[in-house]
């Protein structure tokens, strides 16, 4: 049998607060398994869910 691709990941942590940020940067930390700080999220490395990660780059840190 041949084996499958390794897909390549991408971790998150999210390190600030989402208070008093608009509504849709809120859903898009939601929309990465992040709600609240010093939460982690591994996600497959896909150029949307890199462009979420760069909607909200003040808000999160990639942990490599």
């Amino acid at each position: 049998m041949a084996k499958a691709p390794a897909t390549k990941t991408v971790t998150v942590m999210q390190y600030a607060s989402p208070q008093r940020r608009p509504v849709d940067q809120r859903a898009t930390l939601v929309g990465l398994g992040l709600n609240k700080m010093n939460r982690h999220s591994t996600l497959i490395d896909t150029p949307s869910v890199r462009g979420m990660i760069k909607k909200v780059a003040h808000l999160v840190r990639v942990v490599e």
